[in-house]
């Protein structure tokens, strides 16, 4: 136990101080120096173009998962890339249908996106199914949380301070799709979605490559080493 505690801190720390490096960095790019407007709060509205938080550690999580090695690296970059563009391709989707209240037409494009994506796996070893569907599922819940632009006809919020406060005077009509969370404040137009989730995740594979070379330089190197767990294991200097 303590040779594993001993093998695994460095990593733990270098993970720790990137994460507290990354969110900083996000937060502030997307709420004080990309922006389109104050709030009134001290805080500012983000720009279209803006970095998704959460998003980040989707990537990280699965350079880990799949052996935080170079190979693990163009897996995740490559497989980000597809599951991005799948989501964009279900938004084009929604769009053209538009099925507000109904959810059909959501669940028939996932469903055949699911079925391309699986099949695609039969013709290169590169398709990575589990990293696409996490990339995928992470687009599609910022969809979601940003509200669903596309779904429903002419209901997009002005994506401006002045635009917030006009939803917000009519809150009393209650919401509609298109209005995204906090008021309206991370209201994105879809394309806007996916880029955003897809520079934010590559951000994210940069920071989990760091973390494991940087964590691999400061480990003590022992014969124990060679039992370490897995995820230990995976930030050790790859051969790939």
């Amino acid at each position: 136990m303590a040779t594993k505690v001993k093998l695994t801190l460095p990593l733990a720390l270098t993970i720790a101080v990137l994460a507290f490096l990354y969110v900083e960095f996000a937060t502030n790019f997307s709420f004080h120096w990309v922006s389109d407007g104050s709030l009134g709060n001290g805080l500012d509205m983000p720009a279209k173009f803006h970095l998704v938080v959460p998003a980040a550690f989707l990537t990280w999580g699965m350079f880990f998962v799949l052996g935080a090695n170079n190979e693990a690296a163009r897996l995740v970059a490559l497989n980000t890339l597809i599951g991005c563009v799948s989501a964009l391709i279900l938004f084009l989707f929604v769009h053209a249908v538009k099925k507000l209240p109904d959810f059909w037409g959501i669940a028939l494009g996932v469903g055949l996106l699911a079925f391309v994506l699986v099949m695609a796996s039969t013709i290169s070893e590169l398709v990575n199914i589990p990293t696409i569907f996490v990339t995928f599922a992470g687009v599609v819940f910022w969809w979601l949380a940003t509200g669903a632009d596309g779904w429903a006809p002419g209901s997009n919020v002005a994506h401006s301070p002045a635009g917030i406060a006009a939803a917000a005077a009519g809150a009393s009509k209650g919401l509609t799709a298109g209005q995204g969370a906090f008021g309206g404040v991370l209201s994105t137009p879809f394309g806007f979605v996916a880029l955003n989730c897809f520079a934010t995740m590559i951000v994210g594979l940069v920071f989990g490559y760091a973390s494991a070379r940087i964590s691999a330089l400061i480990t003590p190197h022992t014969p124990e080493a060679e039992t370490v767990d897995e995820h230990a294991e995976g930030a050790r200097p790859s051969h790939a």
